[in-house]
């Protein structure tokens, strides 16, 4: 789409829009935030799930404890980033616990040793918006 067919009616709302989301971000990076990075190996593109620890040998764990403001979910593929989900922390968790209680999504061990309560969350779940 060429540039200059873009609309400049709105531009000023879609500046500060677009202002106020870049902030966010900013934010984030800046330690105006605090993060959590967990990053997905080439599993999700069979099955189409994020995993998300919730216990690790029966205490809570990963997204139950973390102290972090933001979740930053990559899913990488060979070894390679291919993208990446960033919700606030207590969006998540109520996105997980609304998922699981739904039966959408499952709790299942895995990790190490199988040591690890993990929430199986379907990608196309954790990115609905109703919540």
């Amino acid at each position: 789409m060429p540039l200059t067919n873009y609309k400049e009616k709105n531009f000023d709302i879609d500046l500060k829009f677009g202002n106020a989301n870049e902030e966010v971000v900013r934010s984030i990076f800046e330690d105006k935030g605090s993060i959590e990075v967990k990053t997905e190996r080439d599993k999700w593109v069979e099955t189409g799930n994020i995993a998300i620890e919730i216990k690790y040998k029966g205490r809570p764990s990963g997204l139950s404890v973390t102290d972090a403001k933001w979740w930053i979910h990559v899913l990488s593929k060979d070894d390679k980033m291919k993208f990446s989900f960033i919700f606030p922390v207590s969006v998540l968790k109520r996105k997980v616990k609304h998922i699981i209680s739904e039966k959408k999504g499952r709790l299942v061990m895995g990790g190490d040793d199988n040591l690890s309560l993990l929430a199986l969350i379907p990608i196309s779940e954790v990115i609905k918006n109703e919540l």
